[in-house]
């Protein structure tokens, strides 16, 4: 009786340990949206990097 609880928690044990360490895969679709909010993101901060210069320019001319 003891040999079989120790033999289901091994197997048990070993399926948790197996199914949880898989990560989830994106769909194509998901992938795309992912790149197409990266580029928006970067954009957005180029701009205020740009905005942030003029800043600094019109500040120093005054």
């Amino acid at each position: 009786m003891k040999k079989i609880f120790l033999t289901l928690a091994l197997v048990f044990s070993l399926t948790a340990f197996t199914t949880s360490c898989k990560e989830k895969k994106d769909t194509p679709a998901e992938q795309v949206e992912e790149a197409v909010d990266d580029a928006g993101d970067k954009i957005e901060e180029g701009a205020e990097e740009v905005e942030d210069e003029i800043d600094d320019m019109t500040d120093e001319n005054k």
